[in-house]
């Protein structure tokens, strides 16, 4: 009995492989942004599981103004670290095919910095045909189009196509995400075009990682500028991706995400994994509260909306040699339920990525991001019982800059090694007792990454 239940499980793997509409979790999935339209053969409803695993190393030194440097006496003094192995993440991904052209997919994190225990990341149903209903007019318009449905990523830019999420850290080619992480999951439906090169995208959303059903009081403090509903997140991009030559390609986009307001937001924060830069920029040991290092949430948690643009460019030099460039330029204004005005913030970055090898196996990049933002002011920050200037951090405009350089080795297209070297530094946090007061981190960091 055993041995025929192992028997079968081992054939709807090997037998879903053909099935190509969700994106790999290896190397074969690096550089795809939406998924491209593939025509399937369906025999039937096929099962295929798959992992990643994330480890990494960190050998990073981190500083700040403040005064008194004992952590045990001052709230804003620094976690003394040291060079180690951090908390490996890993994810599990269940991909079925249900039908001709009609796929689900659901990730559970197993373990992750933010989270330790393991968590459902979401799920979605995604139709590349819909056979169920005949009618020769919509099979036309699928053949181009694809819709999603479910909880899934916002599918807000490109960069989060480009971004490590959790365990699944191999299309990254450095060891962390955008200083101004976009990233979140979100309960909707969203409809993807591409036709000969030309992309449109629209989704809709309910604007919340995690919604609520209580009912708004506009008369409390904490919700005084709040329109009093649940609003709906519009997500809306257009751009064009082609292959130009054999040798060239280029894709080009640009996002909107606008919502009139959704109490608890999470654009910029809804990552439930965790940084994959350990112990700095916190007060205490790493764990689910300080699992966030290197990363800055404008906190523009109710009204938002931003625009983003992206540009990717990839040349093939030579057999065995191709330079890439991913670049993002991002604009948003926004505010909490209890503030009166929008606040702003704004990000650029970009990479430059040298493969090489007979299967592009080896990569070295560059990469720059800077950040400015309208900070909101931070309260009694100073320790109990202790004069260290004054005690609270009045409204300020920040400015964060990183440079990252990185090289890796894809040793097969299931098993990655990276290793990278980042220097990041805080400007404009006024001169008093507060972590990021002349905050800035510096040093090594590696990881070894396994998915299929």
């Amino acid at each position: 009995m055993k041995k025929s239940i192992f028997t079968v499980a081992a054939a709807l793997l090997v037998s879903s492989a053909m099935f190509g509409q969700l994106r790999p979790t290896d190397q074969t999935g690096v550089n795809v942004f939406e998924t491209p339209k593939t025509d399937t053969q369906f025999t039937g409803p096929k099962v295929e599981f798959g992992g990643s695993i994330a480890m990494p190393y960190i050998a990073l030194t981190n500083s700040n103004a403040v005064t008194e440097q004992n952590p045990a006496k001052n709230s804003q003094a620094l976690f003394k670290n040291s060079p180690n192995f951090a908390l490996s993440m890993a994810n599990l991904d269940i991909k079925s095919y249900l039908a001709d052209g009609v796929s689900l997919q659901v990730t559970l994190y197993l373990a992750s910095k933010h989270h330790n225990e393991t968590w459902v990341k979401g799920g979605y149903v995604q139709f590349d045909k819909v056979p169920f209903i005949k009618l020769d007019l919509l099979d036309q318009i699928m053949k181009y189009t694809t819709i999603k449905v479910g909880q899934m990523d916002v599918n807000y830019g490109d960069a989060h196509f480009r971004r490590s999420d959790g365990g699944c850290a191999i299309y990254n080619p450095f060891m962390e995400n955008y200083i101004m992480d976009e990233f979140a999951t979100e309960i909707g439906a969203e409809a993807d075009v591409n036709y000969n090169g030309i992309i449109g995208v629209l989704s809709v959303t309910n604007g919340n990682l995690n919604p609520s059903l209580a009912l708004i009081d506009t008369t409390a403090a904490s919700t005084k500028y709040s329109n009093g509903l649940h609003n709906p997140s519009w997500i809306a991009k257009i751009g064009y991706d082609k292959q130009l030559t054999e040798k060239f390609r280029a894709r080009i986009t640009g996002s909107v995400y606008f919502t009139e307001g959704a109490l608890s937001n999470t654009l910029f924060g809804g990552d439930r994994t965790g940084s994959n830069y350990s112990a700095i920029m916190y007060n205490a040991a790493p764990g689910t509260g300080t699992a966030f290092g290197g990363r800055f949430n404008p906190g523009l948690s109710d009204k938002l909306t931003t625009l983003m643009g992206n540009l990717f460019l990839k040349y093939k030099l030579t057999d065995g040699l191709a330079v890439e460039s991913f670049s993002t330029i991002e604009s948003a204004a926004g505010r909490t339920a209890a503030e009166a005005t929008d606040r702003h913030a704004s990000q650029f970055a970009t990479d430059l990525i040298f493969r090489f090898g007979k299967a592009e196996n080896f990569f070295l990049g560059v990469r720059y991001n800077t950040v400015t933002a309208d900070a909101v002011a931070v309260k009694a920050v100073a320790p109990v019982g202790t004069v260290l200037g004054q005690d609270a951090v009045p409204a300020y405009s920040i400015g964060i800059s990183r440079l990252a350089i990185s090289g890796g080795w894809y040793v097969t297209k299931n098993i990655m090694a990276k290793v990278e070297y980042a220097n990041q530094k805080y400007s404009g946090v006024p001169n008093v007792n507060y972590i990021l007061n002349g905050y800035e981190f510096h040093g090594l960091s590696a990881e070894a990454v396994i998915s299929f």
